[in-house]
């Protein structure tokens, strides 16, 4: 008889949904949405998040009528970061909004393109990090709401959009102090790490 595998519960170091650490701006909670579900809507509806679309993963246009762009690759790993965050009894909602804004702050052309705009910035004793990016476009560059600046998404989420993938040097950043550099993020936020590898070793080959 076949035997089903069991999985692993890490729902006692799961974030709770009840257990934000806030946002910026204090808000009014939602009557029958938690503050990682807002911050979903608010990432989809965003003009970045759109933009997404029209940057390429692999593929260009011409090559082929199924290129992939980061927003297809974006969706991708939002579906494979729930199906594991539930099995695993982590924050589905947490683990839902940081796969949807993992790749927001990415240039055209990929990684090649970043390291080209990191090559000029050093010229002008400066950096591009696209994660580091990313947290721009959500805290400052997003224009939907008339009292601040940015999305003004949790701290959960903020955190998790720089450290699900690198650890930053809190002496070399001391801006991001609020955001604990020196110690690991949420699971939540390491999960998004593995679903993104294993999106682009499932399509991208």
């Amino acid at each position: 008889m076949a035997q089903t595998a069991t999985a692993v519960s890490l729902a006692a170091l799961a974030v709770p949904s009840s257990g934000s650490r806030g946002r910026r701006h204090p808000e009014t909670p939602h009557p029958y949405r938690n503050d990682f579900q807002r911050d979903r809507d608010r990432i989809v509806h965003s003009h970045a998040f759109r933009r997404l679309e029209n940057k390429t993963q692999v593929f260009t246009r011409r090559f082929s009528d199924h290129f992939r762009n980061r927003l297809t690759h974006t969706i991708e790993v939002a579906q494979i970061s729930r199906t594991i965050a539930a099995q695993l009894g982590l924050n589905v909602d947490l683990v839902e909004a940081l796969a949807l804004v993992h790749d927001l702050g990415h240039p055209p052309f990929g990684h090649a393109g970043e390291k080209a705009l990191d090559t000029a910035m050093r010229q002008h004793g400066s950096t591009f990090d696209h994660n580091l990016h990313a947290l721009r476009i959500v805290e400052d560059f997003e224009m939907r709401y008339a009292a601040f600046r940015g999305l003004n998404l949790t701290f959960e989420v903020r955190e998790g959009i720089i450290k699900h993938s690198r650890d930053y040097s809190p002496d070399q950043f001391p801006d991001l102090s609020e955001y604990l550099l020196d110690q690991r993020p949420p699971l939540e936020a390491q999960l998004i790490d593995l679903t993104d590898e294993i999106g682009y070793d499932t399509a991208d080959l």
